[in-house]
């Protein structure tokens, strides 16, 4: 079954027939409203099949007085606005609050917060809100109904229960006839009936905990100095931000009666964040940031608060553990459990040792098995993510069963070897029904984006306050409570101080009892239970796209890492320089671009800039004219420059070239913050000028800085040259022998045929002569 996040946080309906249709009946909606998880504000939605509908009128409940309605109150009233967003004007606009019959049992109350349940059991009159409204007008109203009474001015609420509501506006459109054209659902629970007596606390109240979120998306960009990727955060924890408000509710917490059973779950990478910022801070491309001021004085303000209290280290950097357990990024999933170390140096306070809470508190069976293997012995899950358990209280799993090929489609089955037998895993489960009523509607949340849900969308309890009213005062029985808002919850101020005061209100009398997470994780629990991934959260994962290129830049980082050495005692540790680039990948795959994979690529390209930044931190340095090589096996001087604070081992590759061929590779420790000039041994196959390419690898053969270009010029003859010369010189000697011996011996043939007696006579000259 899907979960109920989408239909539980739809902010309402608008709702109209067109003026050919006839106008419905009074009292009957064309299509069902959607349950006020929103504060009161209505929007279009699409109407039933062949059915034509057109959007004339947004309805604003900004305000409804009281949540939970007690003894003493006598009416209920709302505040708000109505709005014509339609192409004409709109006449006798009247409202008027309809209500259903009780809810009785947990399936009913859960079927209401997924679809508005039936609210036309009492029906009172209309209120004339306005008479005439003009295209993009506003105006504001205020209604108050009794809720006990005769005829049909009041709700007629006789007993205690939890009651659909509706707020429902007719109107007539200009061309059209009257119609009902904004409807809007929420739940109204009712402790006692108005006038009446309270109800006695049951014998075994139900047992409280409150898991108090603060997390934020990553927005490191660099660091040394910080570097953001926007300022948004600085408005977040400032005064009236949505972490500001978080804080302040969780200070209102722990100061009342609920303070035993509250536990802070803290993004370790939102605390490194806001340390940084108070340290001062760039945001990228708009210079210095505006959030030092507020960082320092919500961190202060969060430190003072969680000292001594309970405090759970979430994932660092809300990473999500499952698409790195898919991914079999071991090394970056332990990294991500290494966060409590942050929580501990910033907020000075010890987390719960061995427990985490995964992105949407959901888990596969192989990402338990390596949870397990980092060290975890205890987790905070969701209600969905325990198969075939009733109830709501901790179970126990069994981590020795798993998938062993990290399989995309969410399964369960299969085994693996490498997860042994161990101990049972200590599991608390959030209660599903009140905390998904908190959630923001799934079209809310950001589809392509690079923040959280934008913080002027303002997000009501209503429902919640209902669901827990019912877990507390109608259904009792010891039976465990563990309200956790979203993680990265948006929320006005005002609605997150109207749960905790009405939790404590619960709590105060005698409902409910505030119980430690502690307390819930003493002992091995009772009940034994197999995990279910949802496969709605298989689909929201960060894609395998993104964490292949995830892996092969952490193996770079791993490679580099291996390469480096510490200069001495004195300078940096190689840890200095590798470590954030580790943090930059692990942001890459954090729980808050599930859904958003252009939010996961934009941080991967973070990132990989950071990576690439520190490999052109070694390079060859070129020269300004051409290296002039004297010999056939001179090398070639190359000055290469380390701008790192450690030793760094590399190869000098010499690219082939005509010309020139490159001798065995030679491999040579580069010193911090210094040039070396190193002899690259090349053997000059013939004269001439011609480019040589170089590259820095490590060791492993991780590629660094940028391939030089050098211009080699050489004079020398090669060995061919040297060959041909030779030969060339001693067949000139042969032929010019040659000729030498022939014009001898035909000297003296011709000295031969001259007679004795022919002295006197001149003889005839030598042709050869």
């Amino acid at each position: 079954m899907k979960r109920l996040l989408a239909a539980l946080a739809v902010a309402g309906l608008v709702m109209v027939t067109s003026p050919a249709h006839a106008a419905p009946q009074e009292g009957r909606l064309p299509v069902r409203p959607a349950p006020a998880t929103q504060v009161w504000a209505t929007r279009a939605m699409a109407g039933q099949p062949g059915q034509q509908s057109q959007v004339y009128l947004r309805l604003d409940v900004e305000e409804l007085t009281p949540r939970v309605v007690t003894a003493g109150t006598g009416s209920i009233t709302i505040r708000g606005k109505v709005v014509n967003i339609g192409d004409r004007f709109i006449e006798d606009i009247e409202l008027r609050l309809e209500r259903g019959e009780a809810l009785t049992d947990e399936a009913e109350v859960r079927e209401a917060l997924r679809e508005p349940a039936d609210a036309e059991y009492v029906q009172p009159s209309f209120t004339r809100i306005a008479d005439r409204l003009e295209r993009d007008e506003s105006k504001p109203f205020e209604l108050t109904v009794p809720l006990r009474g005769a005829g049909r001015t009041s709700l007629q609420v006789e007993e205690p229960g939890i009651y659909p509501i509706l707020a429902n506006i007719n109107g007539t459109p200009d061309f059209g006839g009257r119609a009902r054209l904004a409807a809007l659902s929420t739940l109204l629970p009712v402790l006692s009936v108005p006038g009446g007596t309270a109800p006695a606390p049951p014998a075994d109240p139900a047992r409280v905990t409150v898991l108090w979120p603060l997390a934020d998306r990553p927005r490191i960009a660099g660091t040394n100095p910080t570097v953001l990727t926007d300022d948004e955060l600085a408005a977040s924890i400032a005064m009236g931000g949505r972490l500001w408000g978080l804080l302040k509710a969780y200070q209102t917490a722990l100061n009342g009666p609920l303070g035993q059973g509250v536990c802070l779950a803290v993004d370790p990478d939102l605390l490194r964040t806001v340390a940084a910022m108070a340290e001062g801070y760039q945001v990228r491309g708009r210079g210095e940031g505006r959030g030092e001021g507020e960082a320092e004085l919500w961190l202060s303000q969060l430190k003072l608060s969680a000292s001594g209290r309970c405090v759970i280290a979430l994932p660092d950097a809300g990473a999500d553990v499952v698409a790195l357990s898919r991914a079999r990024l071991t090394d970056l999933g332990l990294l991500a459990l290494d966060g409590a170390e942050v929580v501990r140096e910033v907020l000075e306070v010890q987390p719960t040792e061995g427990l985490t809470w995964p992105e949407d508190g959901v888990l596969d069976q192989q990402t338990l098995g390596d949870l397990v293997a980092g060290g975890v012995t205890s987790l905070v899950l969701d209600q969905s993510a325990v198969a075939g358990t009733p109830g709501t209280g901790p179970v126990r799993l069994d981590a020795g069963r798993g998938t062993g090929d990290g399989a995309d489609d969410g399964s369960v089955e299969g085994t693996t070897d490498n997860v042994g037998e161990g101990e049972p895993v200590k599991a608390v489960r959030i209660d599903g029904m009140v905390s998904d009523a908190l959630r923001a509607p799934a079209t809310a949340r950001p589809v392509a984006g690079v923040t959280t849900p934008t913080e002027t969308r303002p997000v009501s309890v209503q429902n919640a306050l209902a669901a827990l009213t019912f877990r507390t005062a109608f259904q009792g029985a010891g039976q465990h409570v563990v309200l956790a808002p979203p993680r990265r919850w948006n929320a006005p101020t005002g609605e997150v101080e109207t749960l905790i005061r009405t939790t404590e209100s619960l709590v105060g009398s005698g409902f409910a009892t505030p119980v430690g997470l502690s307390a819930l994780l003493a002992g091995l629990p009772e009940q034994a239970a197999a995990l279910s991934y949802p496969v709605e959260s298989g689909a929201r994962e960060v894609p395998p796209a993104v964490t292949t290129e995830v892996a092969a830049s952490w193996d770079q980082v791993r490679l580099l890492a291996d390469s480096m050495s510490q200069q001495d005692a004195a300078s940096a540790e190689p840890a200095d320089l590798v470590d954030p680039l580790r943090l930059h990948l692990l942001r890459a795959v954090s729980g808050a671009w599930r859904g958003d994979e252009a939010g996961a690529r934009a941080a991967l390209a973070v990132g990989r800039e950071q990576v690439d930044g520190l490999l052109s931190q070694v390079t060859v340095t070129e020269p300004n004219s051409p290296i002039l090589l004297g010999s056939g096996d001179s090398p070639i001087p190359l000055s290469v420059k380390n701008r790192l604070d450690v030793r760094v081992t590399v190869r000098v590759v010499v690219e082939d070239t005509p010309g020139i061929e490159a001798r065995d590779e030679q491999v040579y420790e580069l010193p911090a913050r210094g040039d070396r000039l190193v002899p690259v041994q090349v053997e000059v196959q013939r004269s001439g000028r011609f480019p040589v390419h170089v590259r820095l690898l490590t060791v492993s053969g991780v590629e660094l800085g940028e391939r030089a270009r050098l211009e080699v010029s050489s004079s020398v003859y090669g060995t061919i040259t040297v060959v041909i010369t030779g030969l060339a010189g001693a067949a000139l000697v042969l032929l010019s022998a040659r000729r030498i011996y022939r014009r001898v011996r035909a000297a003296r043939a011709a000295s031969v045929r001259v007679p004795d007696d022919a002295s006197g006579v001149t003889p005839e000259k030598s042709s050869a002569s």
